[in-house]
Order: C-alpha cells, then sequence, then structure tokens
C-alpha cells in the first residue's frame, strides 16, 4: 500500500490571464500594504514601460525600487537590495521577473526578517546536505512578516517553492534555505507581459518546467495528486512551447504554458524532492553559471537513462503524456529540446571532461542527488552519466 503525506504550503491565490497591473492593485489593497517594494527584472524597468504603469498605479504605496539582481542570485546582491527594502520600511514585495528575481525575493523576506547585512550571516538558515549519507539538515527558524507577491515572467517556476535559491560567491555553490512562509502569498500569471521574455529564456525555462514534472512524478516520494498533475504537465508543456515557438505572439499558447509550468510545480509545491537532474544543474548553474533551462536540457535525458532500470513503468507512462508510450522517455525528452533549439551537450553550455570531477563532487553536497529514484554508489557514476551528456 501506497504511503505518504501532502503538505500545503501557505499560498493563497494564483490568478492567471490577466493584466498583472490590476491584480497587483487588487492584492496590494487587500493585504494592507502601504510601503510597497518593488524588486524588478532589470530589462523590464529600463528597456519597457510595464514597472513604470506598476509604479504609477501604486501611487503613494510605492516605496522603493530596485533592479540588480543577476542571474543565479549571488547574496552580496541580495543584501543590497534588502539595505534598500529596509530603509525603505517596506512592509510588502513585489517582484516581476524571472526565476532569480523571484528566488532574490524570498532571500530579501530572510533578510529583513533576521536582519541579515552580511554574507556569513545566510549561513545559520541553509540547508545542508551529508555528502556520503544525503541526509538534511533543515534549520527551524522564523518566517518573514514581509511578504512577497510574485509575477513571474518565465516557467522556471521557482514561485511556487518554500525554498529560495541563492549562489554563495565565495564557495561559487547555489544553496537553498527553506521556510513556509517564503514562499509568495499571491502569484500572478499575467501571458501578455511574457513578450518581453527572450524566446530561448522562455523555451528553456520551459524545459525546466517538463524536468519538474518527470522528476516529481519519478520521485519514491510522491502522491497520486502529484502524479496527476505531473503527467497532465506534460500533456500541456510540449505542444505549447512548440506553438510559442512558431509564433511567440499567441498568447494562448504561453498561457498554456504557464498553466502546463502550474501543473508541474505540484511536486515542489509540496516537498516532494527532486532527482538529479535538478542536483546536478544546481552544481551547473553555480559553479559555471550554466542558465537554469539549459542545465535541464544537458541533464535530463542521461539522468532518464541513468534511473529507467528503478522507474521503468514510470517512464512508460510518462512517454504515454508525451505522446508515444512505444518509445524511451529520454529519447522523446531529447527530440523536445532539439525541437526547441535548445543546447544538448555539456560542451555546448562550457563544461568539458576536465570539469567533471569537479561537478561529480559537488552535486554530493545538494539533497536531491541523493533524493534521486536510482542511488548513486559514488563520484564515479555521476562522471560516467555526464558522459553520456558530454
Amino acid at each position: 500500500m501506497r504511503q505518504g503525506s501532502f503538505s500545503i504550503p501557505p499560498m493563497e491565490r494564483v490568478f492567471f490571464g490577466r493584466p498583472f497591473v490590476d491584480v497587483v492593485l487588487e492584492e496590494v489593497e487587500r493585504l494592507g500594504a502601504k510601503r510597497v517594494f518593488l524588486l524588478v527584472s532589470n530589462t523590464l524597468n529600463n528597456k519597457t514601460d510595464e514597472i513604470n504603469k506598476l509604479r504609477d498605479a501604486l501611487g503613494a504605496n510605492f516605496a522603493a525600487i530596485y533592479d540588480d539582481i543577476p542571474a543565479h542570485i549571488p547574496r552580496d546582491a541580495v543584501l543590497r537590495a534588502a539595505a534598500v527594502a529596509r530603509a525603505a520600511d517596506a512592509d510588502l514585495i513585489v517582484t516581476v521577473g524571472g526565476g532569480s528575481i523571484t528566488d532574490a525575493g524570498k532571500n530579501l523576506q530572510l533578510c529583513l526578517e533576521h536582519n541579515i547585512t552580511e554574507l556569513d550571516q545566510f549561513e545559520p538558515f541553509r540547508l545542508k546536505t551529508d555528502p556520503v549519507t544525503g541526509v538534511v539538515e533543515a534549520p527551524v527558524f522564523r518566517g518573514p512578516k514581509v511578504r512577497q507577491i510574485a509575477v513571474p515572467t518565465t516557467l522556471s517556476g521557482g514561485e511556487f517553492h518554500q525554498s529560495g535559491g541563492s549562489n554563495d560567491p565565495v564557495k561559487k555553490l547555489k544553496q537553498s534555505i527553506r521556510n513556509p512562509l517564503m514562499i509568495p502569498r499571491t502569484v500572478v500569471f499575467d501571458p501578455v507581459l511574457t513578450r518581453h521574455t527572450p524566446l530561448g529564456l522562455w523555451l528553456s525555462t520551459g524545459m525546466r518546467a517538463v524536468d519538474h514534472a518527470v522528476e516529481s512524478f519519478c520521485s519514491p516520494y510522491g502522491s497520486p495528486f502529484v502524479d496527476g498533475t505531473a503527467l497532465q504537465a506534460l500533456r500541456t508543456l510540449p505542444d505549447a512551447l512548440k506553438r510559442t515557438k512558431k509564433d511567440p505572439g499567441d498568447m494562448e499558447a504561453r498561457a498554456d504554458a504557464q498553466a502546463g509550468m502550474w501543473l508541474s510545480q505540484m511536486g515542489m509545491w509540496s516537498l516532494v524532492p527532486m532527482g538529479a537532474s535538478h542536483g546536478i544543474g544546481h552544481v551547473l548553474a553555480g559553479t559555471f553559471h550554466v542558465p537554469h533551462g539549459h542545465c535541464t536540457c544537458v541533464t535530463l535525458p542521461s539522468v532518464l537513462r541513468f534511473n529507467k532500470p528503478v522507474t521503468e513503468e514510470k517512464q512508460r507512462l510518462l512517454s504515454e503524456a508525451l505522446g508515444d508510450a512505444s518509445r524511451e522517455t529520454a529519447d522523446l525528452v531529447a527530440e523536445l529540446i532539439d525541437a526547441l533549439e535548445m543546447p544538448n551537450r555539456l560542451h555546448k553550455v562550457g563544461v568539458e571532461r576536465k570539469d567533471f570531477e569537479l561537478v561529480a563532487r559537488n552535486a554530493l553536497l545538494d539533497r536531491w542527488t541523493h533524493s534521486n529514484p536510482r542511488k548513486f554508489k559514488g563520484p564515479e557514476e555521476i562522471i560516467a552519466l555526464l558522459e553520456g551528456a558530454a
């Protein structure tokens, strides 16, 4: 008999298909916020009028703005944003942008709540994984009172996580901090806003959503609810991504992609551990600065092949959801990557064979490498997997 549990985090609302400015104003009023801090994409702020629309609409409720968060969320940038929000006496954070902006907002909440002003002050809060046993130490701490509304412009899905990733600029490792109240109170999907997102970024983060669905479904720690949402995500996402690639102005396709991503995130939403595609991907991102969506494109097919001996029946269902139950899931995923014209080998994202030992060693520090359905006997098996994606 299957056993487990299903965790429901304190997210309150998800809006879809509506103009983001209208929804944010409604939520600011509902939540009684008076000092709204905007943490936003630099591109949206400086090359479009979208952020100005929101800022003007907020009127006297606008407190301050920060638009200088680089990719992979280096913690020194988070500290600078926190200093601005603290000085503005912010009582609500609104993030508008991709996954780095969303996760920076979560880390910003932590900084405000615990008065973090130096890099080493993050250390007591981060998740720690024993590289041999895989045992995760998850500190328990007071959650933030100043919460977040997230308006995502990519398909990476960080707005549905209780954890916030950020990059230690000294160790060059991406690390996570988790608290139930770090998840945004409200998520706003506005497909029209995403027309500013570079097409390659949109499609690659769409593959990240595919990865979330696949690893949620294959996880030994899933649930019937997550199984259903993951499979429906895989029935939805490939077609929506291909339609958007064919016509970037197709707002219905973008809305369908957002819906598919939302479905794909229910595993992460309910704390289902991911697998090695995510664990290795964290190293590729944090140590080698590979964009998250590209991490999926170069790892997921090889991880599926590695896991097949222990997930064969699940992979048959994945293949069925992807359109052909008679074929290997890894091959179907690889074909989708190629159809979207994403990088499909490690050398194409700047990771060479000489780097594989470091990737394997650092991957064993990530909790999701250890929650992979097929356990790794040591770094040599990770190196062999990487050879298959070289």
